[in-house]
């Protein structure tokens, strides 16, 4: 029994042992040609038409129109693009099944490459890598594990949230009218304290005066999936005389921003452009261009470019990490708030301002 087809039956005939499984859809893709797919080494084409990609989503899963939404848009994208086939699950609770479910993608003799959403995935799929080493991997926002190599077949793909984070925090030090803004993290975790330390330093490089409270939802991964948690907290923080809140949550977030719209505040943004859940309270979002970078990868891996036991950096230079404005928010920016921040942009980029990505508020 392989393939996708044996995978369903998989599920169907052992429901007790893999009820993560319930929740895995299948998105096939006719494809008109045909080639034979060779998987010896990590530079090996890979023909679309016989490409299958496994994604298992971080906590939250789809819908948290963020982090693991722009994850799902990306193979999307490829799919349109490219003709490749893909399917996904999403770990429940506190994701305690995502080995389970990295296990069995990379098990499957039709999955070529399987993806990761999320740190919380970084120790398990480094281990699996590992173990099948004719797949290949790729682990977004990858931790890299203290005294243990990235297995050849792994390629880690992070972010300058800190860079991203620092035009943030210097757009809400331009903003803000209270003198007071706000931070709120989901899990409270060094990927997460970079957001903070960078909106923290960006704040008060351009107003040394404003004051930032600083909140996280939990210390477990169901932090990015407690929008009740996330929507108490920031309205502590707007009660408090925060008039901009930064929040960093996944679907956590979602609450942040349903708190910025009842209290009349502002609220920024992350991973993605949130202006459509709340236009006009949403000043800007920090974006990761997940999807993007999601595409490449799998145009890595068609092409034969696919390099396994690196880590990727998708930064401000590509505007892979950005930050939004448009005719939707320029009104709430200002024009000359937005030169300022695409000055400071320029001077990360050139050197002449230095914002150390390793940092973290302690």
């Amino acid at each position: 029994m392989t393939g996708i087809n044996g995978f369903a039956q998989l599920i169907s005939n052992k429901p007790m042992k893999y009820p993560l499984f319930f929740l895995l859809f299948f998105i096939v893709v006719l494809a008109g040609c045909s080639s034979q797919h060779n998987e010896k080494t990590a530079k090996d084409h890979a023909p679309a038409a016989n490409l299958q990609v496994g994604l298992v989503f971080d906590v939250g899963g789809r819908g948290d129109k963020s982090f693991n939404d722009s994850a799902y848009n990306g193979l999307e994208m490829a799919k349109a693009k490219h003709g490749i086939k893909f399917l996904y699950v999403e770990p429940q609770g506190e994701g305690a099944d995502r080995e389970a479910a990295l296990r069995q993608m990379a098990s499957d003799p039709d999955i070529g490459l399987v993806i990761g959403v999320g740190l919380l995935f970084s120790e398990d799929i480094t281990a699996i890598a590992a173990e099948f080493p004719d797949k290949k991997f790729v682990c977004i926002d990858y931790v890299t594990q203290p005294g243990v190599p990235l297995p050849k077949n792994l390629n880690g793909m992070v972010f300058e949230e800190k860079k991203g984070s620092y035009l943030a925090g210097a757009l809400a030090g331009l903003v803000t009218k209270t003198k007071t803004v706000g931070f709120i993290g989901g899990m409270e975790s060094n990927i997460i304290k970079k957001f903070e330390s960078g909106f923290i330093d960006g704040v008060h490089s351009v107003n040394a005066d404003v004051k930032v409270i600083s909140g996280y939802i939990g210390m477990t991964g169901s932090a990015f999936a407690n929008p009740t948690k996330g929507k108490e907290l920031a309205l502590g923080q707007y009660g408090k005389g925060a008039d901009i809140i930064y929040q960093a949550a996944g679907a956590s977030g979602l609450g942040v921003i349903e708190a910025a719209k009842e209290t009349g505040k502002l609220v920024i943004c992350t991973d993605r452009d949130q202006e459509a859940v709340a236009p006009g309270f949403v000043l800007t979002s920090m974006t990761k261009a997940v999807d993007r970078a999601v595409l490449k990868s799998v145009e890595n891996v068609l092409d034969g470019t696919f390099q396994g036991g690196t880590v990727s950096v998708f930064g401000l230079a590509d505007r892979y990490t950005d930050y939004v404005y448009n005719q939707k928010n320029a009104a709430l920016i200002g024009p000359k708030n937005h030169d300022q921040i695409e000055s400071i942009r320029k001077k990360i980029l050139s050197g002449e301002i230095v914002v150390n990505e390793t940092a973290v508020v302690q």
